[in-house]
């Protein structure tokens, strides 16, 4: 069954918005979105960046992929049509995180071009930043820090990204990271990019 919005539910406007959020703490609000393979090492790197964005006074929330599959949709599964699902709840919180004056950060396979143009729709926000952590397959599989890829190749896991499951490569993220590179220079990159957008 299709539930449609209601004529009669109308957003509410508060008395203190973005902006106000924003100059309060001190930073514009947006969204950096870590999109690869698993085991590319988008938790990671987003863990790490956020603990220097926490030094320098940045209000942050990172929201990771396996995390939310414990609460918000713990009643998806990982066909593609539940995987648009889940990426669509995760864009609406994220949507909300920023309009809290939050900068965002979320590691997300994200596998489909089309769910993640829908994200930056739904967000609808300048300061959104797809991150595309480019590590070959061969390389994750090695990792492997969750033996997924070894279930996968024993049929015992389904639709496994990059397996079972395609993963369509951004053809242009506003950053690109090679997964191969040392985290000093990946976090490096990325502080250069947000200190000419006028974050820090």
């Amino acid at each position: 069954m299709t539930i449609k919005y209601r004529d009669d539910i109308i957003w509410h406007k508060h008395a203190i918005g973005r902006k106000e959020r924003e100059k309060l703490n001190n930073h514009q609000s947006g969204v950096l979105w870590f999109t690869g393979l698993s085991g590319s090492g988008k938790s990671t790197i987003a863990s790490k960046l956020e603990r220097v964005l926490y030094k320098k006074k940045i209000s942050t929330y990172l929201l990771d992929g396996d995390n939310v599959r414990h609460g918000l949709c713990r009643d998806l599964s990982f066909t593609k049509k539940d995987r648009k699902e889940n990426i669509r709840r995760v864009a609406e919180v994220v949507k909300l995180m920023v309009d809290s004056g939050l900068l965002v950060l979320t590691a997300f396979i994200s596998p489909y071009r089309k769910d993640r143009k829908n994200i930056r729709n739904i967000i609808g926000c300048n300061n959104f930043f797809e991150i595309f952590v480019d590590t070959p397959i061969h390389i994750c599989e090695k990792r492997d820090p969750k033996g997924l890829y070894k279930k996968s190749r024993l049929n015992l896991l389904n639709n496994f990204t990059g397996i079972g499951s395609d993963y369509e490569i951004p053809n242009k993220p506003d950053i690109y990271l090679s997964g191969q590179d040392s985290f000093f220079k990946i976090i490096n990159d990325i502080l250069y990019i947000l200190k000419r957008k006028k974050f820090l």
